[in-house]
C-alpha cells in the first residue's frame, strides 16, 4: 500500500511527509513503526478509524536509534515556588521537555505579586507576570525538528496580578510563544452574578506579608471578555469543574497542577498524557442517505482497541520521559487520552445539522458509550498491567463522575478488577491529524464550507479557484447536487449557544477536558462574549476559548487583501523599481543586545510605501557587515514588490537572541523585540504607520491605515485564508501553521 492510496489529497500527503514520516520510510514501514506490532490497530489506521496523536506518529520506535524523544504530546510542569531558584528550575524543566518534543503547561499562581517585599537587592518583586516572557523565550529557543514547543501559562482568579495577567497580551510583543488562561472558580462566578467585590490576595511565606486588592468582580469579568473580543486571550478555565468532575475527584492524595497547551488535559505535577483519536466519520453506514446510521457495534470495539493501544504505548514509553518526576507521575496515575475527530463529518453523513437537538442527543449517546467501554477495557487490562499504583477503590467510587456516568454492569467489573488508568478520555484539537485525514477536528464544526486556493498557472500568473472542504466535496459528488441543504452549516454561521450545548453534552462523559475554540463573527459584541462564558459555566464546560473574526490577534500573521489588490500590487517577475530622489525619510534609534542601532527608512511620497532601508550601528551596536547586507537585501525586496508585512513577518521569525534576553533582564533598556531582526521589524512598522498618518487623513481613513499597517489573516506561504483554533493559525491549503 502506498501513501497515495491512503491519503487522496496533496495536503494530507504533505502533512504526513513533513510531520510524521521518518527518514524516507515507506508507508508500510511507517504503519509497522507506529502500530508497534499491534495488527488490529494497524488495520484501524489503514481504515482511518483510529489515529495516534502526533508525537506517537512521529516518534514511536525512534528511541531504538538512541534518539531522545517522548511519545507524549503534553506535560504539566510542577508550578514554580516563590524563589528565584524554583523559577529558573522551571525554565530548565521546560527546556528539557521541549528538547524531547513535548508541549508544556505551567501555573504561576504561587509566585509573589508585583510589589511584594523580598530580601535581596531588588527589595520588591517584579511580579508573577514578569517571568512569563522568560518561559515564552525558552519555548521559542528550543526547536523540535522544524516545530516550536507549545506552552500554556495559567494563573488563579484570586492572584493580585490577575488584572496585569489579563491585559498582558494587548502588547503584541509580549509572551508571544504561549497561550494563557485564567483559572476561574465557583465563588468568582457567584460574585459576578451578585455584582459583588472580589478580593485578590496573596501571602508570601518568607516575609509573612499579605497583599490584597479589592476589585469589582463584574468589571474584572468584563475586562476578560474585552480582551477576548479583541485579542482572543486569555482563555477561561473552569477550575472548580476540572477538580470536581473527574475519575480522580474522590482522591485525597491527588491534585491537578495545571493544563497542557490546548487545555484539553488537566494534569498533576509532572503528569503527561498520550493521545489517540477515533475518527467518527468512518462509523456511518449508508452515508448521505435516508437509511444512514451510526455503527455503535464497530465503535465499541474500536474504543476498547484504542485503550489497549494507548496502554501499550504508555508502558513502552515510561523510561523515555525527559524528567524523573515525569516518569514517576506517569507511572503512578497512568493517564491516557482517547478522543475523537470527524464529528461534524459524521453528522453531515447522517444528515444532521451541527447543534440541532438530534445532533446533541446523538453526541450524548456516543460519548456515554465511549466512556463506559473505555473504562471496561481499562478494567480488563489490569490482568496485563495491574491497577495503576495510586488506585483506590473507595476513592474512585466516591467520584460523582463515576457514580453518574458508569452503568451498573461496568461498575461491577471495576469493583472486581480496578482500573489500569487514572484518566481515560480527552478531546484534543487534532488539528494536524484531522487535516491529514481530511476530516473536521475534535468536536469542532467545519470552519468553512469552501475556501480560496491559489496556484501558479503555466503562464506564470497566480490563479485562484474555489475548493470545497473534503466532506462537502464528497457530499456534492455522491448526491450530484449543486446547492447545499440547510443541515450543512459551519463555524461562522453557527449560533454560539448551539456550539456551547454541543460541547456540554460531550463534556459530561469526558473525564479530562476538551480543547475548544468558539469561532465568532466580526459583529460579535463584548456582551455576547460575557454571555457565552456564563453559558459555558452553567453547562459545565471545563474550559473555552473564543476567537472573533477580525480581532486584533488576527493581525499578527498575514495580510487580508483581495485578489484584485494582490494582482494590482504585483510586479512582473524580475522587475525592480528605482528609488527616486523625492523619498521621505524617517529615522529611529533602537537598543539591541549589542548596543544602539540606527534605522533609517525612506518612503514613497505618493503611496507612503517603504522603498529603502539603511541600518547603521552606534559605537557598540553589532555587526556592520550584517547591517549593510541586510539593508540592501530588504531594500531590493521592497522595490521588487515583496509585501511589506511579509518582510516584517520574516524578520520577526528570526530566532531569539541570548544577548538580547540578557540585556533585557539586566539593563531593561532594549527596544521591543527579542533579537536585532525583530527589533528592526518593530521599528519599521512604527515608521510605516507614522508615514501613513502624515500622508493620509488618519481619522477619516483609519480603517484603510490599519489595513496597510497590520498583517491580516492570509497564509504567508500560499495566500489562502488562515483558520484559527486553540491558539494556532493554520492553512488548509499548504499545511503552514503557527501557534502563539
Amino acid at each position: 500500500m502506498q501513501i497515495t492510496d491512503w491519503l487522496n489529497t496533496k495536503l494530507g500527503q504533505d502533512i504526513w511527509e513533513k510531520k510524521y514520516r521518518h527518514n524516507n520510510e515507506t508507508f508500510e514501514q511507517w504503519l509497522d513503526r507506529v502500530s508497534g506490532g499491534n495488527k488490529e490497530i494497524r488495520q484501524l489506521i489503514i481504515e482511518k478509524k483510529f489515529i495516534f496523536g502526533g508525537r506517537i506518529l512521529a516518534n514511536r520506535g525512534l528511541h531504538k536509534e538512541c534518539r531522545k524523544i517522548t511519545f507524549s504530546n503534553c506535560y504539566v510542569i510542577a508550578p514554580p515556588e516563590d524563589s528565584i531558584e524554583s523559577i529558573f528550575d522551571c525554565a530548565k524543566k521546560l527546556a528539557r521537555t521541549y528538547s524531547y518534543g513535548g508541549g508544556c503547561g505551567v501555573d504561576i499562581s504561587k509566585l509573589a505579586p508585583r510589589g511584594a517585599k523580598i530580601n535581596n537587592a531588588a527589595k520588591q518583586t517584579s511580579g508573577s507576570t514578569s517571568f512569563m516572557d522568560l518561559y515564552s523565550l525558552v519555548t521559542e529557543l528550543i526547536g523540535q525538528s522544524g516545530r516550536r514547543g507549545a506552552l500554556m501559562i495559567s494563573i488563579d482568579c484570586t492572584h493580585p496580578d490577575l488584572e496585569e495577567f489579563i491585559n498582558i497580551k494587548s502588547d503584541l510583543n509580549k509572551v508571544t510563544k504561549a497561550n494563557i488562561s485564567v483559572r476561574i472558580n465557583d465563588d468568582f462566578i457567584e460574585a459576578i452574578k451578585q455584582d459583588e467585590d472580589w478580593e485578590l490576595t496573596y501571602t508570601r511565606k518568607e516575609t509573612n506579608e499579605t497583599i490584597k486588592k479589592v476589585v469589582s468582580a463584574r468589571k474584572l469579568f468584563k475586562k476578560l471578555a474585552e480582551m477576548n473580543w479583541d485579542y482572543a486571550e486569555p482563555g477561561m478555565i473552569n477550575w472548580s469543574r476540572i477538580c470536581n468532575w473527574t475519575l480522580l475527584s474522590g482522591y485525597d492524595n491527588f491534585k491537578f497542577a495545571g493544563l497542557n497547551p490546548c487545555a484539553e488535559q488537566p494534569l498533576p505535577a509532572g503528569g503527561s498524557c498520550l493521545l489517540g483519536s477515533i475518527n467518527l466519520s468512518e462509523f456511518v453506514i449508508n452515508p448521505f442517505t435516508v437509511t444512514a446510521r451510526f455503527d455503535f457495534d464497530e465503535f465499541k470495539k474500536t474504543v476498547k482497541k484504542g485503550v489497549i493501544a494507548l496502554n501499550e504505548v504508555l508502558h513502552e514509553g515510561l523510561p523515555l520521559h525527559p524528567l524523573e518526576e515525569q516518569r514517576e507521575s506517569v507511572n503512578n496515575w497512568r493517564q491516557i487520552g482517547l478522543g475523537i475527530c470527524g464529528w461534524h463529518d459524521c453528522l453531515i453523513k447522517l444528515g444532521e445539522r451541527y447543534g440541532s437537538e438530534r445532533s446533541l442527543q446523538l453526541g450524548s449517546l456516543i460519548a456515554k458509550c465511549m466512556i463506559n467501554h473505555a473504562i471496561e477495557s481499562s478494567a480488563n487490562l489490569t490482568d496485563t498491567y495491574g491497577q495503576y499504583p495510586k488506585y483506590n477503590k473507595e476513592s474512585l467510587f466516591k467520584s460523582r463522575f463515576f457514580q453518574e456516568n458508569i452503568t451498573d454492569e461496568v461498575k461491577k467489573i471495576v469493583e472486581e478488577k480496578g482500573l489500569a488508568n487514572g484518566q481515560l478520555l480527552t478531546i484534543a484539537p487534532t488539528g494536524s491529524i484531522g487535516t491529514m485525514l481530511g476530516v473536521s477536528t475534535g468536536i469542532e464544526p467545519i470552519y468553512k464550507v469552501d475556501y480560496i486556493r491559489k496556484t501558479e498557472s503555466l503562464h506564470g500568473e497566480d490563479t485562484y479557484y474555489k475548493v470545497y472542504t473534503p466532506i462537502i466535496e464528497e457530499y456534492m459528488e455522491l448526491t450530484n447536487e449543486s446547492t447545499l441543504p440547510d443541515f450543512i452549516n459551519c463555524a461562522m454561521n453557527l449560533n454560539y449557544k448551539e456550539r456551547i450545548e454541543m460541547q456540554a453534552v460531550w463534556q459530561r462523559y469526558i473525564d479530562a477536558s476538551i480543547s475548544s475554540t468558539v469561532n465568532l463573527p466580526e459583529n460579535t459584541t463584548v456582551n455576547d462574549i460575557e454571555n457565552l462564558y456564563m453559558l459555558a459555566w452553567e453547562r459545565g464546560l471545563k474550559g473555552v476559548t473564543v476567537y472573533r473574526d477580525g480581532c486584533e490577534r488576527k493581525g499578527i500573521l498575514s495580510k487580508n487583501k483581495t485578489m484584485e489588490e494582490k494582482k494590482e500590487n504585483c510586479l512582473t517577475w524580475g522587475t525592480t523599481l528605482v528609488a527616486t530622489d523625492d523619498l521621505i525619510g524617517r529615522k529611529k534609534k533602537i537598543m539591541t543586545g549589542c548596543g544602539s542601532l540606527h534605522v533609517q527608512g525612506w518612503f514613497d511620497p505618493v503611496t507612503g510605501n517603504m522603498m529603502e532601508l539603511y541600518l547603521s550601528k552606534g559605537s557598540r551596536g553589532g555587526c556592520l557587515s550584517w547591517m549593510v547586507s541586510n539593508s540592501r537585501i530588504i531594500s531590493a525586496a521592497l522595490r521588487s514588490g515583496t509585501n511589506f508585512n511579509y518582510i516584517v513577518d520574516q524578520l520577526k521569525s528570526a530566532p531569539a537572541c541570548v544577548s538580547y534576553a540578557v540585556r533585557t533582564a539586566t539593563k531593561k533598556d532594549t527596544s521591543p523585540g527579542n533579537s536585532c531582526p525583530s527589533a528592526v521589524a518593530n521599528a519599521l512598522m512604527e515608521m510605516q504607520k507614522d508615514i501613513y498618518e502624515e500622508l493620509f487623513d488618519y481619522e477619516e481613513e483609519e480603517s484603510d491605515v490599519e489595513v496597510k499597517t497590520e498583517t491580516r489573516n492570509m497564509c504567508p506561504e500560499c495566500g489562502t485564508e488562515l483558520q484559527y483554533q486553540n491558539g494556532c493559525h493554520s492553512c488548509s491549503n499548504c499545511s503552514w501553521n503557527r501557534c502563539e
